[in-house]
């Protein structure tokens, strides 16, 4: 495996892609299949809302290692029109899509570590399971 890998998302399929290809590295690391649902479902939130929200962006998968742990770090990338109100974004049950609204909020829980930044130049969500 390498230590990186990308999936640009830019049509409906490329979220499947994204997922699948985050279930393969999340294994191979030695994630649990329990572990591995979880970052495949986040992968998939997080794939989902640049396919809905911007022309196009990417989901990074990077493996990560610090001291003795060892994880799986998730980034989505766009450069779409930015979130204009993360908080509110962050909350159960927001939506602009006419979603459930358990996207952003669902990716925090799904994985250990949830960084968000946004501007009107994009946005970029880092997100880190840690292998137990």
């Amino acid at each position: 495996m390498t230590s990186q890998s990308r999936v640009n998302i830019i049509k409906e399929w490329d979220i499947v892609a994204a997922r699948q290809l985050g279930r393969t590295i999340a294994k191979e690391i030695g994630f649990s299949s329990v572990d591995q649902a979880r970052i495949a479902t986040a992968i998939s939130e997080l794939a989902r809302n640049i396919y809905l929200y911007t022309e196009e962006g990417m989901i990074c998968l990077e493996l990560i290692e610090e001291g003795i742990r060892k994880g799986i770090c998730v980034k989505a990338e766009d450069a779409g029109p930015g979130i204009q109100d993360i908080s509110k974004a962050m909350e159960d049950g927001f939506t602009t899509s006419g979603g459930l609204g358990a996207g952003l909020p669902g990716v925090k829980r799904l994985m250990d570590d949830f960084q968000i930044n946004s501007s009107d130049k994009g946005t970029t969500i880092n997100s880190i399971k840690w292998l137990r």
